[in-house]
C-alpha cells in the first residue's frame, strides 16, 4: 500500500473548556497550547481526571471549547476546528480525523473488512457505484494487510483476540486517510507484548501516512519512542520532553 503523503499540522492555541458544576463551572482544559507536525506523535500523560479525555474530545470536534483556536493544516488549507458547527464537525471527522477509542467499539455483526468499508459509506448516498464499492473494498483490504489481518478479514469481533480487535480499530481510523489521528489509551486492555506490537504499528502508520497524531496513555513504557511527551494535570498541559530519543 502506498498512501499519498499529505502535509499536515495541528496547532492548539490557548484552548479552554469548562463544565457546569452546581452554581459555578469546573475547568477541564485550562489555556492549553500544543503543536504537532505531520508524521509525529505527541504523547499526553497524567492522572485520571486531569483533563486528557476532555482535551481529546475538543480536538476531535466532539465538544466545542469555551475559547481558543484549534488549527488543522493540510494541503487543501487550514480550518479552525474550534469554530465548527456540530454538522461541520461531524463531516470533518468523516473526512479528515481518525479516532482510535480505548475500547474498539466494533459492530458485532460486521466482519473485519466490513468494519472498515462502512466508514467510507458514512454520509454518502446508498446508491454507490459498483466501481466505488470495489475501490472501497480494495482500500479496506490493503489497510487490514498493513496491520497484519488480511487473513482475518472475514472474521467478526467475537472471533478476534483483543489485540486483533485493536488492530481493526486502528485500520478503521485510517480508512479515510485522516490528516489528524487521535488515539486514546491503545494498550490499556493488552498485555505488554501485544501492547508493544500496537505501539510499533502506530508509529509505523503515523510515519507512513504523515498524520499529526495525539496519543493519550497511562503506560510510560513506550514514552521514549514518542516525538514529544506532555503531562496534563488539573487541566494544564506542560511539556515533559520535546525531542524523542531513538527507539
Amino acid at each position: 500500500m502506498t498512501p499519498t503523503a499529505i502535509r499536515t499540522a495541528l496547532t492548539v492555541e490557548d484552548v479552554t473548556l469548562t463544565y457546569p458544576d452546581g452554581a459555578s463551572r469546573l475547568t477541564a482544559v485550562d489555556h492549553v497550547n500544543l503543536q504537532v507536525s505531520g508524521g509525529t506523535v505527541a504523547a499526553i500523560t497524567g492522572p485520571s481526571g486531569s483533563g486528557k479525555s476532555s482535551l481529546l474530545a475538543v480536538i476531535s470536534t466532539l465538544i466545542r471549547p469555551d475559547s481558543g483556536r484549534i488549527l488543522l493544516e493540510t494541503d487543501t488549507g487550514t480550518v479552525d476546528l474550534a469554530s465548527l458547527s456540530r454538522a461541520e464537525g461531524a463531516a470533518l471527522r468523516r473526512e479528515s480525523i481518525g479516532i482510535v477509542f480505548q475500547q474498539p467499539n466494533l459492530i458485532p455483526a460486521l466482519t473485519a473488512v466490513e468494519q472498515l468499508e462502512v466508514m467510507s459509506h458514512l454520509g454518502q448516498s446508498l446508491l454507490t457505484s459498483r466501481a466505488a464499492r470495489r475501490e472501497t473494498h480494495t482500500r479496506a483490504m490493503e489497510l487490514l494487510d498493513a496491520v497484519g489481518l488480511a487473513d482475518h478479514h472475514a472474521k467478526r469481533p467475537a472471533q478476534l483476540s483483543g489485540g486483533q480487535r485493536q488492530r481493526v480499530n486502528i485500520a478503521r481510523a485510517l480508512m479515510n486517510t485522516p490528516a489528524l489521528l487521535v488515539i486514546d489509551e491503545p494498550t490499556s486492555a493488552l498485555d505488554s507484548e501485544r501492547g508493544a506490537a500496537i505501539i510499533d504499528l502506530i508509529l509505523d502508520i503515523v510515519r507512513t501516512h504523515n498524520a499529526a497524531t495525539l496519543l493519550v496513555t497511562h503506560d510510560r513504557t513506550h514514552l521514549h519512542r514518542m516525538t514529544t511527551v506532555h503531562r496534563m494535570l488539573d487541566g494544564h498541559l506542560t511539556p515533559e520532553r520535546l525531542i524523542a530519543r531513538t527507539a
